[in-house]
């Protein structure tokens, strides 16, 4: 995989050093703006890329095989969708698109051209979610959930100070729920399917979710998804059934050790992640689907996006919240 990454931010910074891990993948290229070309520089300069510019249509013109995105939730969709057209594979920052018809037509365009796409959400590649997935039958007929991820964000008092953040504007599609508590509905779509019906009830500030509570309905149970970036709280992810709970304590991105409490007394704890960066194992799968033509696998990961796409459409529906692509 030669790499293109557009974005100069906080989770550019922190993916770098990540990339250089993983066997099979370059990084050719970063594009940033016009205000961030020194440093996309620095960082092309730091990690030994060809290529910094802050003109994307350049980054498309060069000898990348695939584009990572990660800018604002809100240029997702068009920045996608231009590498698609151009043959590009894709991998776009969770929420893959702002709206569900944004990500259905992504989708189908992608497979329509031939190439790889791939919502980055690091909660599904996890050695621990997957043994959640598949010890959720030993506890039991399911009752309830519980899924917490509240972190005082470093942005919320600029933001209360007036000052434009797109992860709490309305007008570029964020919000607590299209951030944190992303992660939380990724991590029950997956573990439970789509919901029979999704109610959200939001904290709001200047037109904006700052923290809200979503109750996912399913045939004999619900569950609950907590997210916040305007007050703190311990990570908390409980699945309850009749014969035991499972129990996890770190924040889904992370996906952290996992305990599994049996009525019976008995305990069983497991923690597979073993060292490995959060984003390891999803840029690996990335490199290896791509490289042995494995569609199988990345569609279905589609068929979870769309659904968790949907999902979000009808909970901030819900709440009353609405974005500009919502009009289109």
């Amino acid at each position: 995989m030669k790499l293109g990454i557009v974005g100069t931010g906080t989770i550019v910074e922190e993916v770098l050093p990540v990339l250089q891990q993983v066997k099979g993948l370059s990084c050719y290229g970063i594009c940033g703006t016009k205000r961030s070309e020194a440093k996309a520089e620095k960082l092309k300069e730091q990690y030994q890329m060809q290529l910094a510019v802050s003109d994307y249509e350049k980054l498309l013109d060069s000898e990348i095989d695939t584009v990572y995105i990660a800018v604002p939730n809100l240029l997702h969709f068009e920045m996608a969708k231009e590498a698609v057209l151009r043959g590009k594979h894709v991998i776009v920052e969770k929420p893959m698109t702002a709206n569900e018809r944004q990500a259905e037509e992504l989708c189908a365009l992608a497979k329509k051209q031939g190439v790889f796409l791939f919502e980055a959400i690091t909660t599904r590649y996890q050695s621990n979610y997957q043994f959640i997935k598949e010890q959720l039958p030993t506890i039991g007929k399911i009752k309830m959930a519980v899924c917490n991820f509240s972190q005082y964000s470093r942005k919320y008092d600029r933001f209360q100070n007036g000052e434009n953040i797109p992860v709490f504007d309305a007008k570029q599609a964020g919000g607590a729920l299209m951030d944190l508590n992303l992660y939380n509905i990724q991590y029950l779509e997956g573990l439970f399917g789509e919901p029979q019906s999704v109610h959200y009830t939001a904290n709001m500030e200047k037109g904006i979710d700052t923290s809200g509570v979503a109750i996912l309905s399913y045939p004999g149970f619900q569950a609950v998804a907590i997210g916040a970036k305007d007050c703190q709280g311990q990570p908390e992810y409980r699945i309850e059934g009749s014969e035991g709970y499972i129990a996890q304590n770190s924040p889904c991105n992370v996906c952290g050790a996992v305990t599994i409490h049996y009525r019976d007394g008995r305990e069983v704890s497991y923690d597979g992640n073993g060292d490995a960066h959060r984003m390891y194992a999803e840029f690996v799968s990335f490199v290896n689907e791509i490289a042995s033509k494995d569609t199988a696998t990345c569609y279905e990961m589609l068929d979870h996006s769309l659904a968790v796409s949907r999902i979000l459409t009808r909970a901030r529906a819900d709440a009353g919240i609405v974005f500009p692509c919502d009009e289109n």
